[in-house]
């Protein structure tokens, strides 16, 4: 490996706005999300499906009759 090429390495600490703390090794020492595995809706299962216009019924339909037939 070449000498003075390479960032700092850290012991890291990513922080969420829900408040959850993960330490991680990282270049940089501290690190600040929105969301997290543990905020986020596809990971907790309370995730929201938004129809707009009817899409989500129109494709379900479309895939209804595909398999009919």
């Amino acid at each position: 490996m070449q000498k003075g090429i390479h960032p700092d390495y850290h012991d890291g600490q990513i922080a969420c706005v829900c408040g959850a703390s993960i330490k991680v090794g990282s270049t940089k020492p501290e690190i600040n999300t929105e969301i997290c595995s543990q905020c986020h809706p596809f990971f907790t299962g309370k995730q929201k499906l938004v129809d707009t216009e009817g899409r989500v019924q129109k494709f379900k339909d479309k895939w209804d009759k595909a398999r009919k037939n």
